[in-house]
């Protein structure tokens, strides 16, 4: 049997399941959870006063360097030192044979021995004459001569004096000796060779390396911009004379002691642009050698109110721009385009876009969208390497201020 249900009863039931369908998904919105808000690591933002380093290329030069040569002719009897050894100021290195400058000496004391005695008799003489005179016994001639005689024997005597320690410095000279302290290298001669005093040979080489300079080049254009910003206040110039000078090798590695820098040439190098600068270091170990290749950190300047955050807060966009996620004072989150300057070790430095006291979103980048709520917690600098305040050198060995 066919049951026919009217139209109006129809639509009657159709619209109370409707109703119920609708009533049951209001009532499960009502008591879905709401999710909470995102945990992010953000770091507060502040002016600091940011110092700014240059990596320059630079070689390590001894402080002094000395050539060892003969100040007499003669035949080298003995060397002394050891090869590759620290030598003392006044040491001996070489000996000359001492037996011809012996005979000099004796030659000279015996010299001066006759010069003496002609002395005497020279002014016995003048003394004798001089009573004879007082007597009106002897002429004013004869006395005159004797005075004559007597200043002839002084100079004798003064010769021969002369003379001797002539000969006393030259046997003094037979022994070799350092001229100044520091390391000496190979020997370039041997026991048996026959050196000249005014010969141009050379018997071996002292470098002087605690402390030791090094040598390192900057653009002249560079040069001239800092100079141009510290002019128009932008940044503030080091103590003069007490400018931070760092060194590191060339793995990477950096050298333990600061060093000072001493000067920069007056001269543009006409072929490559550049200005030659020289720092001085402490070399206690004898870590840096003669023509060792360094990078020499050099303090130019101090960039006053700079703010910088960790470089990986930094994004990019598809055009390449610099951007940040900062949280507002709602604790939502604003996409904020910056522009940057130099990198300071592991950190940005931001020219444009930021202000002291805003927060910057370090960590929780990949779960936010701008306008997203979250729950900032402080990021933990020195866990993460670099705090902030620390600054190091750029890694373009470059410095970008605008």
């Amino acid at each position: 049997m066919r049951i026919v249900i009217p139209t109006q009863l129809a639509a009657a039931l159709a619209f109370c399941s409707l109703l119920a369908a609708c009533t049951e998904s209001k009532s499960s919105a009502q008591t879905a959870p709401t999710p909470p808000p995102t945990a992010v690591s953000v770091v507060e933002v502040a002016p600091e006063a940011i110092p700014i380093l240059n990596e320059l290329p630079g070689r390590i030069a001894p402080t002094r360097i000395a050539e060892v040569r003969p100040r007499v002719s003669g035949i080298v009897v003995e060397r002394v030192f050891t090869q590759g050894s620290r030598v003392e100021q006044g040491e001996v290195l070489y000996r000359i044979d001492p037996a011809p400058f012996r005979v000099q000496v004796e030659s000279a004391e015996a010299t001066l021995q006759r010069a003496k005695a002609v002395q005497l008799q020279a002014r016995q003489h003048a003394d004798r004459q001089k009573e004879l005179g007082e007597r009106n016994i002897a002429s004013a001639q004869q006395l005159d001569n004797a005075v004559a005689q007597l200043a002839q024997a002084n100079a004798d005597v003064a010769a021969a004096e002369a003379g001797l320690a002539a000969a006393r410095l030259n046997l003094e000279y037979a022994e070799v000796k350092a001229p100044i302290t520091g390391r000496i290298g190979r020997a370039l001669i041997t026991e048996g060779a026959l050196v000249a005093a005014n010969s141009t040979q050379n018997l071996a080489t002292i470098q002087q390396l605690d402390p030791v300079y090094a040598d390192f080049t900057q653009s002249a254009n560079e040069l001239m911009r800092l100079r141009r910003l510290l002019e128009a206040g932008a940044l503030t110039s080091p103590t003069p004379g007490e400018a931070r000078v760092l060194l590191r090798f060339d793995d990477g590695s950096e050298y333990p002691h600061p060093g000072r820098l001493l000067f920069s040439e007056a001269a543009v190098d006409e072929t490559t642009g550049q200005v030659t600068l020289r720092g001085e270091f402490p070399n206690p170990k004898g870590d840096l050698l003669p023509g060792m290749y360094v990078r020499v950190l050099l303090e130019q300047g101090v960039q006053k109110d700079a703010i910088a955050v960790p470089q990986q807060a930094v994004q990019r966009d598809t055009s390449g721009r610099a951007q940040v996620f900062v949280v507002k004072s709602d604790n939502t989150t604003e996409l904020r385009t910056v522009r940057l300057g130099r990198a300071v070790g592991e950190r940005w430095v931001v020219e444009d876009g930021l202000a002291g006291g805003d927060r910057v979103i370090v960590e929780g980048l990949q779960k936010i969208r701008p306008g997203a709520v979250v729950a900032p917690s402080n990021w933990k600098a020195s866990a993460k390497g670099e705090a902030p305040g620390q600054a190091r050198a750029e890694s373009n060995g470059k410095t970008t201020v605008e």
